[in-house]
């Protein structure tokens, strides 16, 4: 039997990428979506993968959705937790629900969507869980403090959830995007694009959402079974760690 995924925000950008690779690896993919029911639908038409919507700010609504693809899949033997947002401002202007939408959309996520799972990998002794962090979470960056702080939480959270599942047989790796040539990095002016961003990228160029996708399908393999607690940085050159 193919091996179940779940991508959060999996119908756009990085996280549509990620639900096509996975698809072609051979996986039954299951995609979530929070509210662009269009892009969602288009997806699902271009693909023929399933699409579902729920917020991965609710707990409840990530058990529910959980068990509904369960239902619908089978058991989950891999999470690709993706879902994010940002509310950028710098933090002396930054109202308390732009600091609390992004760490209940990007931190708090990741308990919401690994606590309902958890049991079932432990019990069946394999789960590969994949957190997509950020250049941002490694380095910091001006005007995202709520951002930064959430993607460098999911590192924490990687990094301590590896060291609970290790002996269960599940992995637990983050993957550190830089500037990906994605829906949120083309609406950066032009101007801006080429004078301030891609001069401090070793490579000279923006990464594709299929290169990050491709991280996600080695991590999620049988073949990456020594990796767990690390966080793949993929950024072409633009920060070293």
């Amino acid at each position: 039997m193919p091996r179940v995924a779940v991508v959060t925000g999996g119908t756009r950008g990085i996280g549509a990428a990620i639900s096509k690779a996975l698809k072609a690896a051979g996986y039954n993919v299951a995609a979530g979506y929070a509210g662009n029911d269009e892009a969602a639908l288009k997806f699902k038409a271009e693909t023929g993968i399933p699409v579902y919507k729920w917020s991965v700010a609710s707990y409840d609504a990530c058990a529910q959705a959980v068990k509904q693809i369960e239902a619908d899949l089978g058991p989950i033997d891999v999470l690709v937790n993706n879902a994010g947002i940002t509310r950028d401002a710098v933090l002396h202007r930054m109202k308390p629900e732009q600091w609390a939408e992004v760490m209940n959309t990007n931190l708090n996520s990741l308990f919401n969507m690994c606590r309902p799972l958890i049991e079932g990998m432990r019990a069946r002794k394999f789960g590969r869980i994949i957190n997509i962090s950020s250049i941002n979470g490694q380095k910091g960056q001006m005007g995202q403090t709520n951002y930064s702080a959430a993607k460098a939480g999911e590192i924490g959270f990687t990094k301590a959830l590896a060291l609970e599942s290790a002996k269960s047989g599940i992995t637990v790796n983050a993957i550190a995007p830089g500037y990906i040539n994605t829906e949120m990095v083309q609406a950066v002016p032009k101007d801006v694009l080429e004078k301030s961003i891609l001069p401090t990228i070793p490579i000279g160029r923006l990464g594709e959402p299929e290169e990050i996708a491709r991280c996600v399908v080695f991590l999620a393999s049988d073949d990456a079974g020594l990796i767990t607690g690390s966080t793949l940085t993929a950024n072409g050159g633009q920060y070293i760690t």
